[in-house]
């Protein structure tokens, strides 16, 4: 390793800029993830989900003296193995980064089935990103009218197709800046989902406060 290259802490390879976006955002809140402050970058790769899953490795095998920690993350819809498992693929994702040198040091982030799983929470956060502030029905009421979810689901069944469907509504254009908004918005409390608690739990191990 050269000594005088600067360390920087984080290197992100993400899908898409919808999941860039995103990640900066979660990223920017780091009283709420129990981290301390971090330098991080954060890339695409032009192939999107199955160059995440398939080339990641290749890509940040460049980076492996310049940062601390990398982390892939990608929708399981799209990457084209998305047969199979959010775990099966991550493990593939992390064995490929470990030959190369990132082991102890990488994770992979499938996000099961799309990106969208993560918008939906039961928070007037969600409606104001999406444009649903003060209109009637209801943000949660029109998504059950229009059968997307059912009483007492927060997510739906098909979450893309919800978000997509919910801005057509109230015609709003789909963009990087609401999956930020969302990130620096809507509380992480009651967050299940398990991509995200990977994610954070492997935040607070890497980035601890001091």
């Amino acid at each position: 390793m050269n000594l005088n290259v600067r360390i920087n802490d984080l290197i992100i390879l993400a899908a898409d800029s919808n999941i860039e976006s995103a990640m900066r955002g979660i990223l920017s809140r780091q009283q709420s993830l129990n981290i301390r402050r971090l330098n991080s970058d954060i890339f695409t790769h032009l192939n999107r989900d199955p160059g995440c899953l398939r080339e990641s490795h290749l890509f940040l095998r460049n980076f492996i003296d310049t940062y601390k920690y990398a982390i892939v993350i990608f929708d399981r819809e799209g990457c084209g193995e998305d047969y199979k498992s959010r775990d099966e693929l991550e493990t593939t994702v992390e064995n490929n980064l470990s030959e190369i040198g990132w082991g102890g040091r990488s994770i992979a982030l499938v996000l099961d089935p799309e990106l969208e799983v993560w918008v939906w929470k039961d928070s007037p956060h969600v409606d104001t990103a999406l444009g649903w502030s003060g209109i009637n029905p209801p943000l949660r009421t029109w998504l059950i009218n229009s059968g997307f979810i059912t009483e007492g689901d927060i997510t739906p069944r098909r979450p893309k197709e919800a978000l997509e469907a919910a801005l057509r509504q109230v015609h709003r254009p789909r963009s990087s800046a609401i999956y930020k908004q969302l990130a620096e918005t809507v509380g992480y409390k009651n967050c299940n989902n398990p991509t995200f608690l990977k994610l954070r739990r492997t935040l607070e191990m890497w980035f601890p406060v001091i």
